[in-house]
């Protein structure tokens, strides 16, 4: 942890005085472990006193998502039938982070069961985007975007099954990394898709982020500037003001020494992915919650009882067919990006939208590409809208720590 920031017990009481005076408004964290991350500061502050910081995490304010276990808080996934759970003991990735001394403040708001990428929760009441009172922060871990943005926490965990760390990331103007399938460990996450959910981490640094990911994963492995830029032009929505500012993006690309070339990705196909992976993520998610949805039907809304009961009527060989359609086109996304070191594609095809409008449909377009191939990928700020909402780009690669470096690489030239 910077020491510029001062003692860690300071610094964490600083966090707290901003979600007492700013979290009403927001609703980004939903419980608070106050007590013991008083404690756990204080025990930080004494180490940095000592000269023995545990990590360069020791001291940091992190937020996690309400799907991954922090022991003795609610552990609900943003499901009403769960909202009286305790967590007995930490998830793993939270453990890690205790381990090396991070400071756990609390758990956040997210999207229903984490299928939804707006946070309009009906339980645990809307999360709203820091930039706009009104506006959806994005989701499903809206909570940890918005809090990350609103300075609310130095970091956040989120999980991404089809965009819902990076797309918040995006919408709330924020770092959003998601590691590799299986680099962060699963271990006490409520699931909404074993096939494709990933653990992420959102910051308002890159530095943050890579901070954080020395104590959860493996080390970067360095590459170099070759990057594929993608064109979708024509195949899924793509607001004016995120096209002009993605190819200000690939211009300051090539000022900064990066090799672009222009593919297509013929081999996917945004709509047909888009139902092929809901309809995985849905019935997975008929499996995590087939008992309490059958002890307790009322404890889950009525469109995420729709969403679950609509895949539980699939015939078995459309499921087959769809687990076969993700893995042909996933490696051939990997073929076809294997000459490069990176695709640079938007992050979102439009900027943040009110909850009274409904959501576009291909919110995830860009971003399943990296669940679909089991790639890691960093959404990173590249500017705003006329009116001041943010618009965001995102790296993809299968180099453990590629995306991050470059997104940084391109944020700093």
């Amino acid at each position: 942890m910077p020491k510029t920031l001062g003692p860690p017990d300071e610094v964490t009481a600083g966090y707290f005085a901003r979600i007492e005076a700013q979290n009403p408004a927001l609703n980004a964290f939903l419980d608070l472990d106050t007590e013991n991350a008083l404690a756990a500061a204080r025990a930080s502050t004494a180490r940095f006193a000592a000269g023995a910081p545990l990590s360069a995490i020791d001291g940091m304010a992190i937020g996690v998502k309400a799907n991954i276990a922090v022991a003795g808080l609610p552990w609900h996934a943003g499901i009403g039938a769960y909202r009286s759970r305790i967590a007995t003991e930490d998830a793993a990735c939270v453990a890690q982070l205790r381990a090396a001394g991070a400071i756990i403040l609390g758990t956040l708001n997210m999207h229903e069961a984490a299928l939804g990428a707006t946070n309009d929760n009906e339980v645990f009441g809307r999360c709203h985007n820091p930039h706009r009172h009104g506006f959806t922060p994005g989701g499903s871990s809206g909570g940890s975007a918005a809090a990350v943005a609103a300075g609310l926490c130095a970091a956040a965990l989120g999980t991404d099954t089809m965009g819902s760390v990076r797309i918040p990331a995006a919408y709330c103007g924020v770092f959003g990394h998601m590691p590799a399938f299986g680099t962060i460990s699963a271990e006490g996450i409520v699931p909404l898709s074993w096939t494709l959910d990933h653990v992420g981490i959102l910051a308002r640094t890159s530095a943050d982020i890579e901070a954080v990911l020395s104590v959860l994963s493996p080390a970067p492995v360095r590459t170099g500037k070759n990057i594929a830029v993608l064109d979708l032009a024509g195949r899924t929505e793509v607001d004016d003001s995120v096209t002009t500012a993605f190819a200000a993006t690939v211009e300051k690309a090539r000022a900064a020494g990066f090799t672009t070339t222009r593919i297509d990705l013929p081999e996917y196909d945004p709509a047909a992915m888009r139902r092929i992976c809901l309809l995985i993520a849905e019935a997975e998610a008929c499996v995590t919650h087939e008992k309490a949805m059958s002890a307790n039907p009322d404890g889950f809304s009525e469109p995420l009882r729709a969403m679950l009961g609509w895949a539980a009527r699939q015939p078995a060989p459309k499921l087959a067919s769809a687990y076969r359609q993700l893995a042909l086109t996933g490696a051939k996304i990997q073929a076809a990006l294997a000459p490069f070191d990176a695709l640079l594609t938007p992050a979102t095809g439009t900027p943040a939208f009110p909850f009274e409008v409904a959501a576009p449909v291909g919110q995830g377009d860009f971003t399943v590409i990296a669940n679909i191939a089991h790639l890691e990928a960093t959404a990173f700020p590249i500017g705003t809208t006329t009116d001041g909402l943010p618009l965001s780009a995102q790296f993809l690669s299968s180099a453990p720590g590629q995306t991050l470096l470059l997104a940084t690489a391109l944020t700093q030239h």
